[in-house]
């Protein structure tokens, strides 16, 4: 059975704490049911999502009816959703009663903070019976590009998650991750589909209030991206008292290694399973697992694929590399890779375009024990000089040496950039040192910010707008 129609089985059990309140399954189950009464089957519903319960009981809601939300950031720009509303032409929107909307939408039912509205449009939607969610592409802000999940695709992975984490009912977990980002919400779903109960936050990891939540309710497990374990670095995170914290788990890019040995080592000092992991949107999730026991001596590694699930790799011509220490494609087959993009609502009607296996763009080579590592993006190469350059090896070498900053450029030329203005000649001569290139071939620029989407990546398409050559 669906983990999400499996939910009653915890009755009584709390299923949601926030500040204030606390909630069982039972109660969300009972909203869920009602919300059934106005949410008709295969409706589209966009869902603003903050991490809160009355986003997660909308999206909870549409799963047990057969209806399809699209998990929306509610701090999204006006544009950018009207955009989607004239693109999608959504049946029903559940969202926070305080983000309006134009006069074309009417409210017919309402709880706590959040309300559902309908058009003034009457339409149907030619909807793809398995498809189950929609979610934004990695990166995206408004895009129409739109990733199709099937409930076999969002079961099985949820399924295979558990089981490499071994989550029980017991565990506790806290929000740390937005809830329409796919990692954020396979945190959710797999700690439902276990019975657990979730603490719901939108308070920063640097904020004291966090922590103090996180003590207060006894938390036993949260996840983070690059970017989260950079700020838990920062705050001191060796010398905090977290007795209950069991389980933290790395998704979402790819962890500096010197990072992700440093934190093992912590974790291993504290007694807490530290468990890198890598997914993709397109792949509903996570695809690997690296076990705690070899997070220090596989330090760098993405481990290797979850349970029902395979990787291999492939060179230029698509042959597969059966050879250690190889770099390839890492292509990826199972359940839980998607059906395939949305570009318009006609699209909504779509099968299976990828029948289980994903491509996933990114270079990576295996050991000779069967661990898998990424070395970087297909498409992060430029040439200098006619000599091909990973942009992605650049940064490591940059991070490796303390240096805080990200590489982009064009064909012969290759740029650095940071927010810190004082460390960008000793990057340049540091780079110019380590690969030979000629100082006049690199460029460095400071901003105040490097542009970072919700989960933490850095967005590079941004990165050329903000410099001057």
């Amino acid at each position: 059975m669906s983990f999400y129609n499996n939910l009653d089985t915890y009755s009584n059990k709390f299923i949601f704490t926030n500040d204030s309140n606390k909630y069982t399954y039972f109660e969300i189950i009972d909203l869920c049911n009602e919300l059934s009464n106005y949410i008709k089957d295969k409706s589209l519903v966009f869902l603003l999502c903050t991490n809160c319960e009355e986003a997660i009981t909308g999206y909870l809601a549409c799963l047990r009816m057969g209806s399809i939300p699209l998990l929306i950031n509610s701090s999204i720009n006006d544009n950018l959703l009207n955009n989607l509303i004239v693109k999608y032409k959504p049946n029903f929107i559940w969202l926070p009663k305080k983000r309006t909307l134009n006069d074309f939408f009417s409210p017919i039912f309402s709880w706590r903070s959040y309300e559902l509205v309908q058009p003034k449009y009457s339409i149907s939607h030619n909807i793809y019976k398995d498809l189950a969610i929609l979610l934004m592409t990695s990166g995206s802000t408004g895009s129409p590009l739109l990733v199709r999940q099937s409930y076999k695709n969002l079961n099985s992975n949820t399924c295979s998650i558990i089981e490499s984490l071994n989550i029980l009912p017991s565990d506790k977990p806290i929000t740390t991750l937005p809830f329409n980002y796919t990692y954020g919400l396979s945190i959710i779903n797999t700690h439902l589909a276990s019975g657990c109960e979730i603490v719901l936050t939108e308070k920063s990891i640097i904020d004291k209030e966090f922590w103090n939540l996180l003590n207060l309710n006894n938390i036993t497990t949260f996840g983070g991206v690059p970017y989260t374990f950079q700020m838990l670095d920062r705050i001191g995170f060796e010398k905090m008292e977290l007795s209950s914290l069991k389980t933290i788990t790395q998704a979402g890019g790819k962890l500096d290694k010197n990072l992700s040995l440093k934190f093992a080592q912590i974790c291993q000092k504290k007694s807490i399973n530290f468990v890198v992991m890598y997914g993709q949107t397109e792949a509903t999730a996570r695809m690997s697992y690296l076990p705690p026991n070899y997070s220090i001596s596989k330090a760098g590694s993405i481990g290797v694929s979850i349970p029902k699930g395979q990787f291999h790799i492939e060179d230029e011509n698509q042959k597969i590399i059966t050879k250690a220490e190889t770099l390839g494609e890492l292509i990826y087959k199972g359940e839980n890779v998607c059906l395939g993009y949305a570009e318009s609502v006609e699209d909504l009607s779509k099968g299976d375009e990828n029948n289980g296996i994903l491509r996933t763009g990114d270079i990576a080579k295996f050991d000779e024990d069967g661990f898998y590592y990424i070395e970087g993006r297909i498409k992060r190469y430029i040439k200098i000089f006619g000599n091909r350059v990973s942009l992605d090896e650049i940064e490591n070498i940059a991070k490796e040496n303390n240096f805080n900053c990200v590489c982009s450029g064009k064909d012969d030329v290759l740029y650095i950039i940071s927010e810190e203005i004082e460390i960008l000649n000793d990057v340049k001569k540091l780079i110019s040192k380590t690969t030979g290139f000629h100082p006049s071939s690199i460029k460095t620029f400071h901003i105040p910010i490097i542009p970072r989407n919700e989960s933490g990546k850095v967005l590079y398409n941004q990165l050329n707008n903000l410099i001057v050559n």
